[in-house]
Formats: C-alpha cells, sequence, structure tokens
C-alpha cells in the first residue's frame, strides 16, 4: 500500500478529530446552552484559551488538508518524478510538526483546565471564583463537592465532560500526527509508493 494513500487515510481522520474540536469547545462557551455567561465573561479562562478551535482545530485541519491532498501522480521536483514524489512526502512532516503543535496546545490547555477546575458562583462565598484551583485536580473524584457551584448550572460536569473531550481527541490527534512524522519520512526516503511485493498497512 501506498505511503501517500495511508497520509490520507490519516487526514481524513485528523479532519473529523478538528471538526470534533471545534465544536467541544464551542460548547464550552454555552452552558447548559445559555449565551449570558459568555457575554458576561463568568467562563474559565481557560475556555477562552480557543485551545479546542484554533489548536487541536484550523492547526490541525493544516495537516488534514495537507495529507488528503497527497496523490500518487504529484509532480516532479527539478523535472525528477520520483523527487517529486519524496519532496511530497517530506513536506508532509513539515505540516505534521504543526499538527503537533496544535494538538500538544489542545491537550496541555484541557489538562490545566481540569486541573483548575471551573469558574462559577458558589453559594459559600457568594461570589464568582474558582473553588477547586487548590485541590489540584482532586476535585474530579469528590463528586459531593460539585454542588458548590451554584451558577451556571452543572458548570462542574459541562467542564469536565468537554475538557475530557478536547483532551482525548488532542491526543489521538497527536498519535496520528507522530506517525504521519514517521510514514512521511520513510515515503520521502523510499519513494512514494512501496513495491507490489510489499504492504504497509495504514
Amino acid at each position: 500500500m501506498c505511503f501517500g494513500r495511508c497520509a490520507r487515510c490519516v487526514g481524513y481522520k485528523l479532519l473529523i478529530l478538528a471538526l470534533l474540536c471545534i465544536v467541544a469547545n464551542t460548547l464550552l462557551y454555552f452552558p447548559n446552552g445559555e449565551t449570558r455567561f459568555a457575554s458576561e465573561h463568568h467562563l474559565s479562562k481557560y475556555v477562552e484559551c480557543l485551545h479546542g478551535i484554533l489548536g487541536g482545530g484550523f492547526l490541525v485541519l493544516i495537516p488534514a488538508a495537507v495529507f488528503i491532498g497527497l496523490h500518487s501522480d504529484d509532480c516532479g521536483c527539478f523535472g525528477h518524478e520520483g523527487c517529486g514524489k519524496s519532496c511530497a512526502m517530506l513536506s508532509s512532516v513539515l505540516a505534521a510538526f504543526v499538527g503537533i503543535l496544535g494538538s500538544g496546545y489542545c491537550i496541555t490547555i484541557s489538562a490545566l483546565g481540569l486541573s483548575q477546575g471551573p469558574y462559577c458562583f458558589t453559594h459559600l462565598e457568594r461570589n464568582w471564583i474558582y473553588p477547586f484551583t487548590d485541590s489540584s485536580g482532586g476535585y474530579l473524584f469528590e463528586y459531593n463537592k460539585w454542588s458548590e457551584c451554584q451558577e451556571p448550572q452543572n458548570i462542574v460536569q459541562w467542564n469536565v465532560t468537554l475538557f475530557s473531550i478536547l483532551l482525548v481527541l488532542g491526543g489521538i490527534e497527536f498519535i496520528l500526527c507522530f506517525i504521519q512524522i514517521i510514514n512521511g519520512i520513510l515515503g520521502g526516503l523510499c519513494g512514494l509508493c512501496c513495491s507490489h511485493e510489499e504492504t504497509y498497512v495504514c
């Protein structure tokens, strides 16, 4: 199987994951489907980092488009078709590094968002605060404390679910981009396609 075909396989998967990241990050802005918390700036600072929209989203769409655009009949480089195919695969390595940066950013911010917890109005402080900052993520397993957040309603569950989804999606994107770095280097060194006797499983 072609190295290029495997790259396109990775590209389509990244496309789906990037779109899911954009949707998940967008939902973080609207707890329970309400817009007033975003307009009043009553959201966690990590929600506004655009880690799913920018990092796991648009920065991953770049390598996805590059990988999907790879063809077995890429034009030659310096008049040599084989070199052109190798150049195309090696260029996909650079695009994969962009995806690594974007997915890494998504992973980092998602982890920080889970660790700090939501920004909410508590019945104890009667103010908007980060009630779980000092727990270093321990609140995730202390469900009885989640009720401390009165507004937005069910904000702990909302944040934990979406930040966790973004963490997983970013992790999968990171792995796929890393696979494409290896695939692109091999494809660049060996030519775009393997010989008919070899099989390369994607």
